[in-house]
This record gives C-alpha cells, sequence and structure tokens, in this order.
C-alpha cells in the first residue's frame, strides 16, 4: 500500500478508534472480536451463507468489526484494484454492494485518486450510518441507502461497481442475477470487482462465477497476502489469536 493510502487508512482508524473507545474498552472490543470470528469459522466449517454482519447485534460486535475487519477489507480492495489496474481509466462513480462500512467503496475511491462517488447500499441499519461516516472521514461524496442488494437499480454506464464479501450471503437465483448485473457494467466501459474469502465452503458457486468472469475477457484471481497491519488490528488481532499478519482471498474482475 502506498505511504498516502497508508496515512488515510490510519486516519479513518484513529478517528473510528476514538469513536468506540469512548464507550467500550479494549478487553470488550477483544472478546466480541473471539465471538464474531468463532461465528465466521463456524459458518464456514458449514458452509453456512449467513453472512458475519448478521451477528452485528452488540456494540462489542459493530466495533470489533469497524476495528478488525473492515482495515482488513480496505487494505484487500486497495492490493486487488492497483495490481489489477482497476484505478485507470479513473472511475467517476464507485458502487459499493453490501457496502457493510463502506471499506471498499472508499479503498477504490482513494486508490483512484479522482475522488469518485461512491454510492453504498447495505440492509443493515448500522453498517449504512457507519458508511456514511467513512464517507465524510475520507472527503467522498455519494449516497449510503438501506436496502437489499438484489433490488438495487442504480447501475449507469460506465459505473464501477464492487461486492467485498458480500455476494455469499445470497441466494442463488439473486446472487447470479447481481452477478449478470455487475457483468453489464463491465460491458459498457465500466468495471466490476468482487471479492470473497478462500473458502470454498462458503462460496461454492465461485467456480461457475469465475467460468462466466473468464468468458466476458476478465479474470479471476488468488491472493495471499503479507501485510504490516494498523496498530489496532495488530492489538486486536494478537489478543483474540487471530493471524492478521496475511490476507487470503480470491477476486473476480472484468
Amino acid at each position: 500500500m502506498k505511504n498516502d493510502d497508508r496515512a488515510k487508512l490510519d486516519g479513518w482508524l484513529a478517528a473510528a478508534e476514538q469513536r468506540y473507545a469512548a464507550d467500550l474498552r479494549v478487553p470488550e472490543i477483544t472478546r466480541a472480536l473471539r465471538a464474531l470470528s468463532s461465528a465466521y469459522v463456524e459458518r464456514r466449517e458449514r458452509g453456512d451463507r449467513h453472512h458475519v454482519h448478521g451477528a452485528l447485534d452488540t456494540a462489542g460486535k459493530r466495533a470489533a468489526f469497524a476495528l478488525y475487519y473492515a482495515p482488513l477489507h480496505f487494505i484487500a480492495v486497495t492490493h486487488a484494484v492497483s495490481a489489477l489496474g482497476a484505478a485507470q481509466p479513473e472511475p467517476g462513480v464507485v458502487i459499493d454492494l453490501g457496502c457493510g462500512t463502506g471499506a471498499a467503496g472508499a479503498a477504490w475511491a482513494v486508490a483512484a485518486k479522482s475522488a469518485p462517488a461512491v454510492h453504498g447500499i447495505d440492509r443493515h441499519p448500522w453498517a449504512v450510518a457507519e458508511a456514511r461516516w467513512t464517507l465524510s472521514r475520507f472527503g467522498l461524496n455519494g449516497q449510503v441507502k438501506q436496502g437489499d442488494v438484489d433490488r438495487f437499480r442504480g447501475f449507469r454506464k460506465g459505473d464501477c461497481v464492487v461486492a467485498a464479501y458480500t455476494l455469499n450471503e445470497l441466494p442463488d437465483a439473486a446472487r447470479e442475477r447481481v452477478e449478470q448485473r455487475m457483468r453489464d457494467i463491465a460491458a459498457g466501459g465500466g468495471h466490476m470487482l468482487v471479492i470473497e474469502p478462500l473458502a470454498r465452503a462458503v462460496v461454492p458457486w465461485w467456480s461457475g462465477a469465475a467460468a462466466r468472469v473468464l468468458a466476458a475477457g476478465g479474470r479471476a484471481d488468488e491472493w495471499k497476502l503479507t501485510i504490516d497491519a494498523p496498530p489496532i488490528v495488530g492489538l486486536l488481532g494478537k489478543a483474540a489469536g487471530l493471524n492478521y499478519h496475511e490476507l487470503r482471498f480470491q477476486t473476480l474482475y472484468v
């Protein structure tokens, strides 16, 4: 990650840490992070498609997601956008599907340097509010709405659209509709980027989606990165016994 991008990430996280530390202590957030991580591992082993956002039922878990998983998602998207050449030509609009805290859309916009508008959608009310705050912290224009990803109709020719750790929670028919809309955007001169974990049980549909993307002239890649984690990520990850030094994910890109 470039120095200026890392500085923006660190500034966002410092502000987020200050917000959450006002009401929660680090041990409380660490316990919540362990609970989130355990739920994710159990989901992966069962092949359950219930997304981690569905577990954000306490203030501690929301803080853990914002301070641990969100920055890792930001780093993953930043790396993918840079490595895939997705920052050029500079996008005018980035659409973030299942935006969570807004990390993915913000990461693409920051990597692009042109400060494109970011439009996010998520069904979780906390995520919507958090994503709006994220866009504000990064000085990005755009809007975030509460709703189902499958019902989003705001795509326009030339847009860039990202679905980061999102499509795995959709039923097959809905996911395939969203995939098709994303490919249509790419075919119209835009870009599409899908990111999911390297966990075949969670994304049994991946090979089929990859075949469709490859047929459309796109790419399917796997990534294993050793990273210099931000301090709060390292603090929480170490306390929770997680491997915060390595990111493992896969992408589809057109």
